[in-house]
């Protein structure tokens, strides 16, 4: 038998094996499609729409007319008017808006120096999509005659003040969103494999049979990963910390309760993984 066909008996014994294989087979046509329709609507680059708050301290025709143009812009929506800038400070640090537009009272002076930006964007740095968005604002022009002569591009209308991340760290951005990501991928795989492993060895079967309930048996399986969850969370703030120079800044009992929520979710996920597959490979395949 030549090398060719000796190949070719090979791969269609593994297409058999395949045919057999349902989970594995749903997994060549659903992965795909499911990561296409989830990655496709999830990852969105476009920044639209952003809610804003303004701080005209002018009051002038040109400053008012620069808000307009904001607006029409479609980046931002402008949904608040405060008195001062320290008012769009407030406003940041409460979630309430994304980018604040403040401008000064002597903001026509300032247009007609054309020294520096007349006026100023506060914006929330831990997002680098909102400060892409920002520094395109920046530049929005006030009219024609904004633009001196010789020319190409108008001059900048704001400068750009970002919030939280002055030094524009991708590290900063980065480490935090990595406990979701490892939350997500450690909880989900020790809960399917746990569970499948019980099942694996004949043990599910004399646990369901003992005078335990089902919700006690559930509740105390995932019970111990509850508490893995928020050791990892703490690892990785610590590591942040001393290995990125990461802040952790604010109140630490809200990203414990968000945490313990999130970890809760993905436990949930992992259990009903659990009741797809029947072996731990299939659970590994399932997870990743």
């Amino acid at each position: 038998m030549s090398f060719a066909r000796r190949s070719l008996a090979i791969a269609r014994k593994e297409v058999r094996q395949l045919r057999r294989d349902r989970f594995t087979a749903g997994m060549i046509v659903g992965l795909p499609v499911i990561q296409l329709l989830l990655f496709g609507y999830a990852i969105n680059t476009d920044v639209r729409h952003l809610r804003a708050a303004v701080a005209d301290e002018a009051g002038t025709q040109l400053s008012r007319r620069l808000v307009a143009d904001a607006g029409a812009s479609q980046v931002v929506d402008v949904v608040a008017e405060v008195a001062t800038a320290r008012e769009l400070q407030d406003l940041l640090r409460e979630g309430r808006v994304s980018i604040g537009v403040a401008i000064p009272a002597d903001f026509e002076r300032r247009v007609a120096r054309r020294d520096r930006p007349p006026a100023q964007l506060l914006v929330d740095g831990s997002d680098p999509a909102l400060q892409q968005a920002a520094s395109g604002l920046a530049r929005l022009p006030l009219d024609a005659r904004a633009v001196p002569p010789g020319l190409r591009e108008p001059p900048a209308t704001f400068s750009v003040r970002p919030f939280y991340n002055p030094e524009r760290r991708s590290a900063v951005q980065i480490v935090p969103g990595l406990i979701g990501v490892i939350l997500t991928m450690t909880m989900v795989l020790f809960t399917a494999v746990a569970i499948v492993r019980e099942r694996e060895r004949g043990n599910l079967e004399l646990l369901i049979n003992t005078p335990v309930r089902t919700t006690e048996l559930m509740l105390g399986k995932i019970a111990p990963y509850v508490a893995i969850g928020m050791v990892q969370t703490s690892l990785i703030l610590l590591l942040g910390r001393i290995a990125f120079e990461v802040p952790v800044r604010g109140a630490l009992v809200d990203l414990y309760v968000a945490a313990l929520v999130f970890v809760a979710a993905a436990l949930a996920l992992g259990l009903l993984f659990s009741t797809l597959v029947s072996t731990q490979m299939q659970a590994f395949q399932l997870t990743f």
